[in-house]
């Protein structure tokens, strides 16, 4: 492509998403709070290492930070150009995308809300399921641009419904978290092998993305490998339970698995996986799940 696109925020999953960037893009900026992060990816992979201002000027550009706040706090300081969009891949707030979008109005900039699901290893392949909320035009005007690092793009309604989407997506890989470490203590409480049951359960009706990905690659094997932090993790069912108490629905196992990760991230060791929250279960148990 002509334009210019600008990649703000490299972390363990921006890293890797603006790494694809160059075979599509002949012009490809990034930006990092650790300058020598975005020194590293130049090196790395071509892209030219920038400031901010710099950045924010791009035609296309894409965040992946923390947090809604610290885009937020960008956007406000660093404006885009007219006629540039916006992609905030950001696991983030339905309100802050449509305050978003409000913002950028008074410069001629748009705004969609993309974040993205497929951990490290979707960013490295370039293989991400990207949820995208905004203008239907936008949207349309921008999915070339995702292209490049996914593998699945959808437009799931307006500003803020990608960051909803992420969010309730979030906290059903919580909820089968919870619930597996929960059933497989109680296995092996029982005396049974845990790999076998693994294998009948993932040809089973039981089976989940946890069971088929997280037990055996993360808790089972104890490596517990750090490719989405505990706290981020926190912070998402956190988002997915005012989803749904903003519409007034009854939320009894949304409120429970929300109290249980946040426990799990308030008592974790530091930069822990999110896969680490089974630690807290066993801790109650005193039976290791391995």
């Amino acid at each position: 492509m002509s334009l210019t696109a600008a990649f703000v925020g490299l972390g363990a999953m921006g890293y890797r998403m603006a790494a694809h960037l160059p075979k599509s893009f002949d012009q490809v900026l990034v930006w990092n709070r650790t300058f020598s992060k975005a020194q590293q990816h130049a090196e790395q992979y071509g892209t030219q290492a920038v400031s901010i201002e710099q950045a924010t000027q791009a035609d296309i550009i894409f965040s992946c930070l923390p947090t809604s706040a610290d885009v937020e706090s960008i956007i406000r300081q660093y404006p885009p150009k007219a006629g540039a969009i916006w992609i905030d891949c950001t696991s983030g707030e339905p309100e802050s995308a449509k305050r978003m979008v409000e913002f950028l109005k008074q410069y001629q900039a748009d705004y969609l809300d993309a974040p993205v699901s497929g951990q490290t290893i979707g960013a490295e392949k370039g293989t991400l399921t990207v949820m995208v909320g905004g203008d239907t035009a936008v949207f349309e005007r921008a999915q070339t641009a995702i292209e490049p690092f996914a593998g699945l793009i959808k437009h799931v309604g307006e500003p803020g419904a990608g960051f909803a989407v992420k969010a309730v997506n979030n906290m059903l890989l919580a909820v089968h978290l919870w619930a597996t470490t929960e059933g497989f203590t109680a296995l092996k409480a029982n005396g049974v092998d845990l790999q076998s049951a693994l294998e009948c359960i993932n040809t089973s009706s039981g089976k989940s993305g946890v069971t088929e990905n997280v037990f055996p690659q993360r808790v089972l094997n104890r490596h517990f490998p750090l490719t989405f932090a505990l706290p981020l993790l926190a912070k998402d069912t956190g988002i997915a339970l005012k989803l749904a108490q903003s519409v007034k629905l009854p939320t009894p196992l949304l409120s429970l698995t929300q109290n249980l990760i946040q426990t799990a991230s308030l008592t974790a060791a530091p930069d822990s996986d999110f896969s680490a929250a089974v630690k807290l279960y066993e801790s109650w148990t005193k039976i290791t799940l391995e």
